[in-house]
């Protein structure tokens, strides 16, 4: 029988696509795709079928998003979870604590990511693990959030706090400040979390 794993925990918070056909062969559990496998199952579920043949695919509900990302969580920090590698309070401290506190416990995720395995490679693979994170937490994170200005990388509601991340990824230490001040500067130009304001002023 073939056997089946979770892809990439870079792919959690990707948009999946499968073709109408796999989905119709779907009875021969030797030919099933990992994505086919987890339609049946009901992990995943058809959002839209576009362009005849192509299937649109996504979770169907918050428990099974957060279930999802909880797996492929394990599967990132070969085979923990959170709280064995000291990443366990989050929510706690987005909703009480300083960025800096923020700051020191996604250091102790990342320390424990397998990077032979998943390596941070850039900007797309450092936001899928911190997208992952947050939800196996039963947090919300949104992705590209756009306004009128541009789109912020990641954004989460923690109670009354909104946390705006735009990441940026260096290889020589010494560009560091340059990309941090790179970031700061675009987040404000493009006023980022500026619409969730708005949107409670009208409320």
């Amino acid at each position: 029988m073939k056997s089946h794993t979770l892809r990439n925990p870079e792919e959690y918070g990707r948009e999946k696509t499968i073709s109408l056909a796999s989905l119709e062969g779907s009875s021969d559990i030797e030919g099933l795709s990992d994505l086919g496998l987890l339609t049946q199952a009901g992990y995943l579920t058809i959002k839209a079928i576009k362009y005849i043949d192509t299937v649109y695919l996504d979770y169907p509900n918050q428990e099974v998003k957060r279930a999802m990302a909880q797996l492929y969580l394990e599967q990132l920090l070969n085979g923990r979870v959170a709280g064995q590698v000291g990443a366990e309070p989050i929510v706690r401290v987005l909703k009480e604590e300083s960025p800096e506190s923020v700051f020191h416990i996604l250091n102790r995720l990342f320390l424990a990511v397998d990077y032979h395995r998943y390596p941070v490679k850039d900007e797309a693979s450092l936001r899928a693990y911190i997208q992952m994170y947050f939800a196996g937490a039963r947090l919300k994170p949104k992705i590209e959030n756009y306004n009128a200005h541009g789109r912020s990388d990641l954004e989460v509601q923690a109670s009354d706090r909104l946390w705006i991340f735009e990441f940026k990824v260096v290889r020589d230490e010494h560009a560091a400040d340059e990309k941090l001040k790179e970031a700061i500067d675009q987040m404000r130009a493009r006023h980022y979390g500026e619409q969730e304001n708005y949107l409670e002023l009208r409320k």
